[in-house]
């Protein structure tokens, strides 16, 4: 567990590691990639073995598609387009100053660090790692001190593939966090809730350290007139049950025209019941972290009881060791003043509301916060047209859910309350680095008649 002495000083020690070599080659950013793939991939089967302790119960296949597989994928992209993102960029120049040339060059920032949740151990504190890695910094991590075995083995194990001046993990509970937020790093990313993020917010700003903050949020799902509800249930409940909705992109609710809200509800039972055959008791459905989630989750669903919501579970809960496997549970048209539609969800309830149509539906999206992703349910391109731009969100998807966080290219970030700033492929390289401009004067140039005394004609004649 380390302390505020011990952290100050690894990033000391970072820091003039990266002093003695501000400007890694395309080789060594690549060999380094290669050995957090390697990493990975070794030893895929601890770090599925750690999640499941951590989690009570993950469902395995879950853990190697959005734990291992996306991280590396994220690393076979970076190496692969890495020398082209290094290369220095040509910039135009007014005519005035020709025939100088501009050029961006793009350098590492230093030492970054990131502070990752408990929802995906592995996955959210390593491809912030990848794009840092690769513009060229040194990487300090703090993963969830809720996820003790992964954050543990993932201590061992990048201290056996990397020196300390490269990449160290801190292990420790929520004093170490706040230590290591408060750290003058070059740049910190921290991904969790709103109410975390202002505090590493207000830690950050004491030394003005450039800050990244992935937070989540109500992430609606639209399903227009036109969509096909079977394709839309089963979408939205493959991205809202996966890892039991403990994700920041999950599905938080769904907005539905009115008439078909009975048909939708069938759907959704049909498809939970399609994917789970066995109910909760199913090895692919993973279980709440934890008894605070699971106590929280279970008030939230009291209230709406209390509330007169129709509750619907899609399930048995079970009792023993398995009281933290909750059943998939619609609530139909919940108050707008509950719990469960105020707060991230966070878990296995799903909200469904009745709407005249997609005007009211835009119109209750940006009534509240602006989500993470907005999911979209159509194939109206005028429809599209209108999220679009009527919209404000992280991310948007289209007749699917989760699966932009898969694409290195795209940038993934949130918007207002779901968090600032972006990463993933180019754009997290673009995040971790710090563009500099430079300009080359040729030896034989025209800006000296701008020198003073100054000619009126002159600045007449270039329109100044």
């Amino acid at each position: 567990m380390a302390n505020a002495s011990e952290l100050q000083t690894r990033l000391d020690a970072q820091r003039a590691a990266f002093n003695a070599e501000p400007y890694p080659s395309v080789t060594t950013r690549r060999q380094r990639l290669a050995r957090l793939a390697d990493l990975t991939q070794r030893h895929r089967a601890e770090i599925i073995a750690a999640i499941d302790r951590d989690f009570g119960h993950r469902a395995t296949a879950e853990t190697r598609l959005a734990e291992i597989a996306t991280l590396l994928q994220a690393i076979r992209y970076a190496r692969r387009h890495l020398k082209r993102w290094m290369r220095p960029k040509r910039a135009p120049v007014p005519f005035r100053f020709w025939p100088g040339r501009a050029r961006v060059h793009v350098q590492p920032l230093g030492v970054i660090g990131i502070v990752s949740p408990f929802n995906y151990p592995w996955n959210l504190a390593m491809l912030p790692a990848v794009d840092a890695l690769a513009a060229g910094n040194r990487v300090m991590i703090k993963p969830s001190d809720d996820t003790p075995a992964t954050s543990e083995l993932m201590a061992d194990l990048v201290s056996r593939y990397f020196a300390p001046e490269e990449v160290w993990v801190a292990t420790g509970d929520v004093e170490t966090a706040r230590a290591f937020s408060a750290l003058p790093f070059d740049h910190l990313l921290f991904t969790g809730s709103a109410r975390i993020g202002r505090e590493v917010a207000r830690a950050a700003a004491e030394h003005l350290t450039p800050i990244t903050l992935e937070l989540g949020g109500k992430s609606p799902a639209i399903v227009a007139e036109d969509a096909d509800l079977d394709h839309a249930a089963r979408r939205i409940a493959f991205g809202k049950w996966f890892n039991a909705g403990q994700t920041c992109i999950a599905p938080d609710h769904v907005l539905i025209d009115e008439p078909r809200l009975g048909a939708f509800i069938d759907a959704i039972g049909k498809t939970v019941g399609h994917f789970y055959p066995e109910g909760v008791a199913s090895d692919d459905m993973t279980a709440i972290l934890g008894d605070r989630n699971r106590v929280r989750l279970e008030a939230m669903l009291d209230e709406a009881r209390d509330h007169g919501c129709r509750v619907i579970p899609l399930g048995e809960p079970l009792a023993g060791e398995n009281i933290h496997k909750l059943p998939p549970t619609l609530i139909i048209d919940p108050h707008r003043g509950l719990a469960l539609m105020q707060d991230e969800i966070f878990g296995p309830w799903l909200p469904i509301i009745g709407v005249p149509d997609l005007d009211h539906a835009l119109a209750r999206v940006n009534a509240g916060p602006r989500p993470l992703a907005l999911y979209a349910f159509t194939n109206d391109p005028e429809n599209r047209r209108r999220i679009l731009q009527e919209t404000h969100s992280g991310g948007v998807v289209f007749n699917d859910t989760l699966w932009h966080n898969a694409v290195p290219a795209l940038p993934f970030g949130g918007v207002g309350e779901s968090g600032m700033g972006a990463y993933h492929g180019e754009t997290g390289f673009l995040r971790f680095s710090h563009q500099r401009g430079v300009f080359l004067q040729a030896r034989r140039n025209v800006v000296g008649l701008l020198d003073p005394p100054y000619r009126k004609w002159l600045l007449r004649l270039l329109g100044l």
